[in-house]
């Protein structure tokens, strides 16, 4: 079975563009459900389905989330990357102070990733864009939202340093085959 490596961190923090990386370098990776249901929804009308229906929102992309994990065990490759994981939902739903079924945490406790790389906020890179409508001062505390719902659930996090992609890239590469 594959080793799964998860990259989170709040909006903008550079997990997409490092998820591109890893991808034209051949890694298998499972990209990031949210913007593809914001989308979908755009169409039907619902500007921000987070916004307007939180809950709704957040049941979708936990299944989608479940789905990729349970997906990457069909995957031969040694390691596979994930954009952002099963606990970042709660951590989101635990930021807006919305409460959830106990059947969100048990999605966590059941799919355990093996390695949590974290991208923390970086002034300097952040960008609002038509779907990521967090200020920087909201991505300081979504990070600490992430953080701590990984840290409570027993995960250790690694922090990924505030440098290029490709330096990035190469800090992954070599803690992934110290561990």
């Amino acid at each position: 079975m594959s080793k799964k490596i998860l990259i989170t961190g709040g909006p903008g923090t550079g997990k997409t563009a490092l998820i591109n990386e890893l991808i034209s370098e051949g890694f298998i990776c499972f990209e990031e459900k949210s913007r593809e249901i914001t989308s979908s929804y755009k169409k039907k009308g619902v500007d921000q389905l987070f916004l307007s229906k939180p809950l709704l929102f957040s049941e979708l992309l936990l299944n989608s989330r479940i789905e990729q994990y349970l997906d990457s065990n069909n995957t031969k490759n040694d390691e596979v990357f994930f954009d952002r994981g099963i606990p970042d939902v709660i951590a989101y739903l635990d930021f807006k102070e919305i409460g959830y079924g106990e059947s969100f945490l048990n999605a966590c406790k059941k799919h355990k990733y093996d390695i949590v790389f974290m991208l923390r906020p970086w002034e300097e890179i952040y960008i609002n864009d038509t779907q990521r409508y967090e200020s920087y001062k909201e991505l300081v505390k979504i990070d600490n939202f992430i953080y701590n719902t990984y840290t409570s659930l027993n995960y250790k996090i690694i922090e990924i340093p505030k440098t290029s992609i490709k330096n990035r890239l190469e800090f992954i590469l070599k803690m992934i085959n110290k561990l």
